[in-house]
């Protein structure tokens, strides 16, 4: 932001009155996790309206993989916005969209050849990925995972496996969705489970022949940052191919690096049919991905596929842009290293707080689970929101998640400087020392 700009924002307004402002002109359905307005960012350092300087861990919700206004990302926007900034890529194309649909083909995992096409958000992506998924197969049905996180359109809440905030009051929704439970240890649910009562629908609920797609995060981000044990996707995949199911697998928010590879599904081995993408693709900027084995993807006829908005130019040009950073800067081994050296800060203050219940990730996707007293069957949801808020008074932005609210996400840029990693590992140890009872 040029220094006028940022004059008159910091001389006009406080983050107070903005709130004021914010109460009477927008739904209270839109939330906000911190009452704070920004000016501008870099890295992984925000300032807001009033001058205050806040280390921000929160990416976006896992958006700036590359940090806040990476120079090279802003580089390729700002010179794409010097040419066009949209022509609605199904009436007349440009080559960026075109090369980054190449260039997703060509990293995906698995062997079979890829088509891809460009969208606007992740919700947008899921619902293409259904569209896709049921014309391939002539099928409708679609089984997901409770504690999943899909998108706030209709049919995105309908595959979201949590009912508050994301679902009250706005049902009925889209028929032909089945849950089964997500695999998590820490709360009794084992891979057995939750491929039995995946086994159980067949029986009970939906025969496999009408099944369309299983649709599955390789680490469930609105449920609690939680990663699916290394064999389960394996035998999600077994499972499909003996039912001729296809596999959709959900990298919104852990694709990109986010995880230690470009594709958190590698880690598994696996090769799906469909896979969404979105956040960290832009580097802040709006795109979105649906990425398939050629076969399927071209099962949607002609005009069937689209947006407006999708493939909007300046967004193409910056993802283009965060690929080559990723690449260059080799982000997916310093993911490894910061979830790394995150999950050990963590484990020793479990050690010291026995309000921590469990410490997990996957890459730098990392997460602290909040109880009452040592008992992880007694979710902590005062806790965790007593985190954040300390953690605030002290300058580190903080968000959770979790089917209880309950757990501490934190998503890390993954250019953060080391010393500002560790300046938030000692504010988030410093406020839970400063939550211990006298």
């Amino acid at each position: 932001m040029n220094q006028p700009v940022e004059k008159a924002i910091l001389e006009s307004a406080n983050n107070a009155a903005l709130m004021v402002r914010r109460q009477a002109a927008m739904p209270r359905g839109v939330g906000q996790a911190h009452a704070v307005f920004a000016a501008r960012a870099d890295n992984a350092e925000l300032w807001d309206v009033e001058g205050r300087r806040w280390l921000d861990i929160c990416a976006g919700i896992a958006v700036e993989n590359t940090g806040h206004c990476h120079p090279r990302v802003m580089a390729a926007a700002h010179a794409q916005l010097d040419r066009f900034t949209h022509t609605c890529f199904q009436v007349v194309a440009y080559e960026p969209y075109l090369a980054l649909c190449e260039r997703l083909n060509a990293i995906a995992p698995g062997a079979t050849p890829k088509k891809s096409f460009l969208l606007n958000t992740g919700a947008e992506a899921v619902e293409n990925a259904v569209k896709i998924a049921r014309a391939a197969t002539g099928r409708s049905g679609i089984i997901a995972f409770g504690g999943g996180f899909h998108g706030r359109t209709m049919f995105g809440m309908a595959l979201t496996g949590k009912v508050a905030p994301y679902k009250v009051k706005f049902g009925p929704f889209p028929a032909e969705i089945h849950h089964a439970p997500f695999p998590h240890a820490l709360h009794g649910i084992s891979e057995d489970d939750s491929i039995e009562a995946i086994e159980r629908l067949f029986k009970y609920s939906i025969e496999a022949s009408r099944v369309a797609a299983i649709v599955v995060e390789p680490v469930q981000g609105e449920g609690g940052y939680i990663p699916a044990p290394l064999g389960f996707l394996k035998r999600l995949r077994a499972l499909c191919d003996a039912h001729g199911i296809l596999l959709v697998v959900d990298e919104v928010q852990t694709g990109i690096a986010r995880c230690g590879k470009l594709f958190a599904v590698e880690h598994y081995e696996v090769e799906p049919d469909i896979i969404t993408l979105a956040k960290g693709l832009g580097g802040g900027l709006t795109v979105a991905a649906v990425v398939g084995k050629a076969d399927v993807m071209d099962a949607a006829d002609p005009g069937g596929l689209g947006s407006t908005y999708a493939g909007n130019a300046p967004a193409v040009a910056a993802a283009l842009a965060v690929l080559d950073v990723v690449q260059d800067e080799d982000l997916c081994t310093r993911a490894m290293r910061l979830g790394t050296r995150m999950r050990e800060r963590f484990e020793r203050m479990r050690e010291r707080f026995p309000c921590i219940a469990e410490v997990r990730g996957l890459g730098a996707m990392t997460a602290v689970e909040f109880c009452q007293d040592g008992d992880p069957a007694r979710p902590a949801a005062g806790i965790a929101n007593a985190l954040k808020d300390e953690a605030a008074r002290r300058g580190l932005l903080l968000l959770l998640c979790g089917s209880y609210g309950n757990v501490l996400r934190v998503m890390v840029p993954l250019t953060i400087p080391d010393a500002q990693l560790e300046e938030g590992l000692d504010i988030i140890e410093q406020s839970l020392q400063a939550m211990q009872p006298e």
